[in-house]
């Protein structure tokens, strides 16, 4: 096949350093938009972005030459630099070392969409940390519990 074709569709998942309260509302407007060009240089898609102060969710439709380690990297690091010099008041903000990323069929990427935008109203009812363990469950992930929270 001469040509390559791609249609991966990913849920990443990832917190704040020590889960710090760190996004704000008005930090995360920006945040996102920021997020979404560093995706958008990997010639990727960011369909959606939220969360909550301590956690973001993003889907993203991976380009053909992007590797979801090298992607997460980018984002992590370009934001909290971006992050540190746009809010210079924010000296704590840093993400955790790792993530979570899951990957969505074409025939949910709406509801995953509403999911992330619903963030606030969803987390009155269930923890990051539950979440993240029922992301993990359903998508019968091994894991190490010790290495999930730092």
């Amino acid at each position: 096949m001469p040509q390559s074709l791609v249609s991966l569709t990913t849920h990443i998942v990832f917190s704040t350093k020590d889960r710090e309260p760190s996004i704000t509302d008005e930090l995360a407007s920006r945040l996102y938009g920021y997020i979404g060009g560093i995706v958008h240089n990997t010639r990727s898609v960011l369909l959606a972005a939220g969360g909550i102060e301590d956690h973001s969710h993003l889907l993203v439709s991976l380009g053909r030459t992007a590797s979801i380690a090298d992607l997460i990297r980018n984002i992590k690091t370009n934001s909290s630099l971006w992050v540190h010099e746009t809010f210079p008041q924010l000296t704590r903000f840093a993400w955790q070392s790792g993530y979570g990323a899951f990957s969505v069929s074409r025939s949910v990427i709406e509801r995953v969409k509403a999911y992330i935008a619903n963030q606030r109203e969803h987390h009155k009812q269930e923890t990051f940390k539950d979440e993240l363990l029922r992301f993990l469950k359903e998508h019968d992930l091994e894991y190490d519990e010790r290495y999930l929270w730092d």
